[in-house]
């Protein structure tokens, strides 16, 4: 069994002697088409050995056992050769496999995997010595390739440090608790239309793996989950993860889910749960809007996602999606009719309230989870603010938030009570009608009674600005049109 310690550590030092690679984003994206390739042989290994009759779609020469492994006979290709066959052989070749609608997932991916992917290094020595470590993993054995596993999430886990990247990362605490909620059952289907690495995916495959008895189970479980990440970089990690997660034939896509007509969705597109971090903050080409009905269209990302998972979720489908505190209080046109339309038709059943370092250091955002399902109008929702645990003022990459930090509202869910800390409500029912006749529609309620003292980074301080800013002057503008309105009916 080679040594899994210091895998990242001996890859890191390598890397960090050549010209090309520059930053932890481009040495993570390096590490990741390796691993791909290498993952993908110990598939096909298998795939091999269970079907005769299965052919690869990679061609021999470029199939990693053929030209990365080195059998020590003195003929493994470095320096030079090994840069020459990798940019003007083994990329080109990938990038432009013959791919059509008829061609297998599991072998359309390596295709898809491919098509933006770089190879940064330009030393073909080095580029050697990366190789023959990663080639050491020994994916066959079953504790080695498990361990390995572990490993990777410590790889996705750099991510949170690695420039944009990080927004491909949602902390592992987050998305275990958000799947453990939902309580996964065999037979259901779940999505995350932006599924970045895949961290969403992973937190439900664990908790349904739980309950897997039979073989017939087990069909289940390989075909519960169903992804689509826009960006390239996150989906190769997260094909990646799933084939470590011995999912045959990931349905994941590269793709983007705000480019499609919200309303041509028919029941063969809908889902039994959503696990989602929607982006937030970002930013969508103009036409994008187009798909949106007028009063649903927004230029917030994560309020398009949002009018997304309401029309693809099933009748009795449940939810769990983080969005950001300017959803609750923002009184835009789209993020109003976005909260009657999940209020009306929904049962958004808890909020709960997650502390503001949660996503640290990728940004300081404060975010809510919201859990909700689609059996009817919401009669009640519980609002629970989960505070930092002693011993925290905030979480970081060394502090990072951990499962055991939520269960204060774990224990709370099954047993609900209103609560109170200092004086301030800590959790709280409200009626449909107080949230929708009596607080217009504002779901920022049991919030955080203490302004954190925190340093925000430049973009994350305007953009809460410009939420608070916009918030406001909608506020401003419903006001004066109910009082325009009140004096226009006196006049008459």
């Amino acid at each position: 069994m080679s040594n899994l310690s210091g895998f990242v550590k001996r890859i890191r030092d390598i890397m960090r002697n050549d010209p090309g690679i520059n930053g932890d984003a481009q040495r993570i994206e390096q590490i990741s088409w390796m691993l791909f390739l290498k993952v993908y042989d110990a598939k096909e290994q298998d795939w091999m050995f269970d079907d005769e009759k299965y052919e690869s779609i990679i061609p021999d020469d470029c199939r990693w056992e053929n030209w990365a492994h080195d059998d020590k006979s003195g003929n493994a290709m470095t320096g030079d050769r090994l840069m020459n066959f990798v940019n003007n052989t083994l990329f080109p070749t990938l990038k432009n496999l013959p791919v059509d609608a008829n061609t297998p997932l599991k072998k359309a991916i390596v295709q898809t995997t491919f098509a933006d992917a770089n190879n940064y290094m330009k030393d073909g020595v080095l580029l050697r010595q990366i190789i023959n470590v990663i080639d050491e993993l020994q994916l066959d054995d079953y504790e080695e390739s498990h361990a390995f596993g572990e490993i990777y999430e410590t790889i996705l886990k750099e991510l949170q440090s690695a420039g944009s990247a990080g927004e491909f990362y949602t902390p592992r605490a987050v998305t275990d608790f958000m799947a453990q909620m939902i309580d996964p059952q065999i037979g259901e289907k779940m999505a995350d239309y932006a599924c970045g690495t895949g961290g969403f995916i992973t937190s439900w495959l664990k908790e349904l793996k739980k309950k897997v008895k039979t073989t017939e189970d087990e069909n289940a479980y390989s075909h519960s989950i169903y992804g689509i990440e826009k960006k390239q970089f996150p989906y190769m990690l997260c094909i990646t993860n799933m084939l470590l997660h011995d999912l045959d034939v990931p349905e994941v896509y590269h793709d983007n889910s705000l480019t499609r007509d919200i309303l041509d969705y028919t029941d063969d597109d809908r889902v039994d749960v959503i696990l989602m971090n929607p982006p937030y903050g970002g930013s969508e080409k103009a036409d994008v809007k187009n798909h949106f009905p007028d009063d649903l269209a927004s230029s917030e990302t994560a309020d398009l996602f949002m009018a997304v998972i309401m029309y693809r979720l099933k009748t009795n489908g449940r939810a769990a999606v983080i969005l950001p505190d300017g959803f609750l209080f923002g009184t835009d046109n789209a993020k109003v009719n976005l909260k009657k339309k999940l209020l009306s038709e929904f049962n958004l059943h808890t909020i709960i309230r997650m502390p503001s370092s949660v996503f640290s250091p990728y940004t300081s955002i404060t975010t809510n989870v919201l859990f909700f399902d689609n059996t009817g109008k919401t009669e009640k929702t519980w609002f629970y603010r989960l505070d930092m645990p002693e011993g925290y003022k905030h979480f970081s990459k060394t502090k990072p938030m951990k499962i055991e930090h939520f269960s204060p509202v774990i224990e709370w869910w099954n047993d609900r009570k209103p609560l109170s800390a200092d004086g301030f409500d800590k959790a709280k029912c409200f009626s449909y009608k107080e949230l929708t006749e009596e607080l217009g529609y504002n779901l920022d309620q049991c919030g955080y009674p203490h302004e954190e003292e925190e340093i925000l980074e430049p973009l994350d301080l305007i953009q809460r600005y410009e939420e608070k800013r916009a918030s406001l002057n909608a506020e401003i503008d419903r006001v004066l049109a109910e009082i325009s309105a009140h004096l226009g009916g006196k006049k008459e």
